[in-house]
């Protein structure tokens, strides 16, 4: 159960960045709001999981989560530009993320 709150606790965190786009610097209520909600949400998931896994794991799996979710969303939805470099990197991150799970 631990590894799902987790796993919330990332999306929520790429949810947060999303309405941190769009708040263009805190500047629009219901984004920033928005942010606000996604961000305390991910941040509480963060540290109910902490309770079973370890910190070194659960922030490194929680901090790729939301890199990742962060490029991706650049990119498809922001229309930042592609390479297969920055998608290559970014795999770099998934492999590590899924490397910690399996060594914790």
């Amino acid at each position: 159960m631990s590894w799902t709150i987790l796993i919330t606790a990332g999306l929520l965190e790429i949810g947060g960045v999303f309405f941190l786009k769009l708040s263009e610097g805190f500047s629009k209520l219901k984004p920033t709001l928005l942010y606000i909600l996604f961000m305390g949400s991910s941040f509480y998931l963060l540290s109910v999981s902490l309770k079973v896994i370890p910190i070194s794991v659960a922030y490194g799996i929680w901090t790729g989560i939301g890199a990742v979710g962060s490029v991706l969303l650049g990119m498809f939805l922001f229309k930042e530009p592609k390479s297969i470099k920055k998608l290559a990197l970014v795999a770099g991150i998934i492999i590590s993320i899924v490397g910690l799970k399996f060594v914790s």
